[in-house]
């Protein structure tokens, strides 16, 4: 989870600003709802009347939301997509939260914190009185395991990355059940964040099985709902695949309001599994759901409807994440008995990653996918991050001659109309791949393969699941090109993840053992860097750095960044949505009828 969601799906829905960064899927349905749908849009034509059962949200005080896929872990260690962290943010807590409307850290599971003043140590003061789902105590022993497991080489996850300095690990030290201090080796500016992407985990319900060497096979998908201990705002109840996942109040939540009582003021929540936008639009519109990330062509309806439906409709701003084609370029996929297949050489090959910079067509996108919501996407940080967002960079402008230009130039020529060929005489065809489920991706690649076409290169387009495609891109490697969207975060070294060398969402070629070039190792150096100075400002160009080295070797070529609007209904109550996630998300509450 990267929190304001380290990088999370849902952005309405997110619990806190929690850092990392993982796959974003847009929102979507499954098949047989939309054939029950179809059935009664038929029925009704035929002059039957369909009744279904209404559900009082606001008796019940349950929040009705919709996610786009099945999660893939309920293990918050092991989570890279950000439909596994929307299915279980809600459940756990860390020692640090950060207020999305200010960006400062607040006390989470730590009530209090101490630095010392050499800036190379951090004591956290937990709270008393804290407790997992099951009545068991958490404490400082359950922060000092949690991180023993992210350190542990033999477990794979997105936080690591963020928490090495200078390639060492900081050092837990229990002081006493409530008291721990992290000793760092070197000052660490992003500490106190990354310390808020820190999910912590429970030592007596997951030690036996960490200890067993067991930890990556523990809370996948078929572990009954009940059997997940957290603690977290809410318990999840129930899982159906393709359905649902339903959510009770925890009782025992630590957070209290400002009279001493308690929270979540919601009495539970449904996550509702739609795996189609159109649906997912019907039930907001329907009243099933309660909450909607509308996409630009729903947003003129819904403001035209929203006095008749009893729904708010506002405009939070540019989106933080970013939407951007990438090539593979690891070898795993490429190369085979000491063999190379010639589109490793194409997509390493700045001159054809220049030419298919300068085909995207980035205003014609923004105005038939976006519906004019949208604005081109140049640097790797979202303008929403005023700080390290770097805003000299010069876009790729839409020009097809320049794109042909640089192709004679690196020896693409072509061979007959419509057929440009390699060096070595080889036809220039890959595969495009984006999530099936996303109206505007499959657009936006449609509108590049168009473009492609005319410069003689042929691009195979084949949308897929949205597990298919974490799993191509995290497991088998198995993928020429894809379209794909990341969340974002307001701390640059949450995306060390993504940005190192050695990280496993560093998609283009994941978990290197060195650089495999040099300008890969200069980000590896400038990630280091950027950790050292305490100032925001003068931490800065470090990663305007790395954004310019992004723009010139292109292992990512960015699109467009939409124009985020959220709609919920009027009934709600203390509901404030920000590009970085819910303001204060426990204390929502429907009004009473």
């Amino acid at each position: 989870m990267r929190a304001p969601a380290r990088r999370g799906t849902n952005l309405m829905t997110a619990r806190a600003v929690k850092p990392s960064r993982t796959i974003l899927a847009p929102v979507v349905r499954r098949a047989c709802a939309a054939a029950g749908l179809m059935l009664a849009a038929l029925a009704c034509a035929a002059g039957c009347r369909v009744n279904r059962p209404k559900i009082d949200h606001a008796r019940e005080q349950i929040l009705y939301d919709a996610t786009s896929a099945d999660p893939r872990t309920f293990n918050p260690i092991l989570i890279t997509d950000a439909t596994s962290g929307a299915a279980v943010g809600d459940l756990f807590e860390s020692l640090i939260r950060v207020n999305v409307k200010t960006l400062l850290p607040e006390p989470g599971l730590a009530e209090s914190w101490d630095i010392a003043p050499d800036q190379k140590s951090i004591t956290f003061h937990l709270r008393h009185g804290l407790k997992w789902f099951d009545g068991a105590p958490l404490d400082a022993r359950d922060v000092a395991f949690t991180m023993k497991v992210i350190y542990d080489p033999k477990i794979a996850n997105s936080i690591r990355p963020s928490l090495l300095i200078d390639g060492k690990e900081i050092e837990s030290e229990l002081i006493d059940n409530y008291t721990l201090t992290m000793r760092l080796p070197r000052p660490f500016a992003p500490l106190l964040y990354e310390a808020a992407g820190i999910t912590v985990m429970p030592e007596h319900t997951l030690g036996p099985a960490y200890a067993a060497g067991r930890f990556n096979q523990m809370w996948g998908i078929n572990t009954p709902a009940r059997e997940l201990v957290g603690d977290g705002s809410f318990k999840m109840t129930r899982y159906v695949q393709s359905q649902v996942v339903q959510y009770e109040r925890n009782p025992d939540f630590w957070m209290k309001d400002g009279h001493g009582g308690e929270l979540p003021r919601l009495h539970g929540k449904a996550l509702i599994i739609v795996q189609d936008q159109n649906t997912d639009y019907l039930k907001f519109l329907s009243g099933q759901t309660d909450v909607y990330a509308p996409r630009p062509k729903d947003v003129i309806d819904l403001k035209d409807k929203a006095g008749a439906l009893g729904i708010m409709v506002a405009k939070i701003g540019i989106d933080t994440g970013e939407l951007f084609f990438s090539f593979n370029r690891n070898p795993k996929h490429f190369v085979h008995h000491g063999v190379a297949d010639p589109k490793l050489a194409w997509f390493t090959d700045k001159n054809f990653l220049r030419a298919i910079a300068h085909s995207i067509d980035k205003q014609g996108i923004i105005n038939l996918c976006y519906h004019g919501l949208a604005v081109p996407a140049v640097a790797e940080i979202s303008p929403a991050n005023k700080i390290f967002h770097n805003p000299n960079l010069k876009d790729y402008d839409y020009d097809l001659s320049e794109a042909a230009r640089l192709l004679e130039a690196g020896g693409y020529h072509l061979a007959r109309p419509g057929v440009r060929v390699d060096s070595h005489g080889n036809p220039i065809v890959f595969t495009l791949t984006t999530n099936a489920d996303s109206q505007e991706r499959q657009q936006m690649c449609a509108i590049l393969k168009q473009d492609l076409a005319t410069l003689g290169i042929q691009v195979n387009f084949r949308p897929l699941d949205f597990q298919t495609l974490v799993e191509k891109l995290d497991s088998t490697f198995d993928w020429d090109c894809i379209l794909m969207g990341f969340t974002g975060g307001f701390e640059p070294n949450d995306a060390a993840d993504f940005l190192r060398s050695s990280g496993n969402l560093h998609i283009w070629r994941p978990n290197q053992k060195t650089p495999a070039t040099p300008w890969e190792a200069e980000i590896d150096q400038l990630m280091d860097q950027g950790t050292t100075v305490m100032d925001p400002l003068k931490r800065a160009p470090y990663y305007w750095r790395i954004q310019q080295i992004l723009h010139d070797q292109l292992p990512i070529i960015e699109t467009v960044r939409q124009t985020r609007y959220a709609a919920w209904k009027n009934s709600l109550e203390n509901y404030q949505p920000t590009v970085w996630g819910l303001y204060h998300p426990e204390w929502i509450e429907f009004k009473p009828n």
